[in-house]
């Protein structure tokens, strides 16, 4: 059994939370880290990923399933239980999102100057 997910995983200031670019929707990125180290239960991706409402999880687990990066196993039982997994395929992304993350902490001032000045309506320091 993995360890737990930690609930501050995706802290507000984290750099996966600041890629300009997105592997799949806005979520995507989040859930595929979340399932790196084994099957999760949709339960257990809410604790990190408590800033997703449930209808916008459901929606992108579903994206990431019929894009075959994900698969979801239901085991018969009382109660049912139901768990999300990698695929080969979207083990395959994680290292594109490693490079990605990798990025975005390199670059991460940059970034967070080029987002104050769109919102003030300016442009970023050079």
């Amino acid at each position: 059994m993995s360890e737990p997910l930690r609930p501050d995983m995706f802290d507000e200031l984290c750099p996966s939370s600041m890629l300009p670019f997105r592997f799949g929707d806005k979520w995507a990125a989040l859930i595929l880290r979340c399932l790196e180290e084994g099957p999760r239960r949709y339960s257990e991706l809410r604790v990190p990923l408590r800033r997703v409402t449930p209808k916008v999880m459901t929606r992108s687990l579903r994206a990431l399933e019929r894009d075959g990066l994900v698969s979801r196993t239901v085991y018969e039982g009382l109660p049912r239980r139901v768990e999300y997994g990698l695929t080969p395929l979207g083990r395959s992304m994680l290292e594109p999102l490693d490079a990605a993350c990798a990025w975005a902490a390199e670059h991460w001032e940059e970034l967070l100057d080029a987002r104050e000045a769109y919102g003030n309506g300016g442009t970023p320091r050079q």
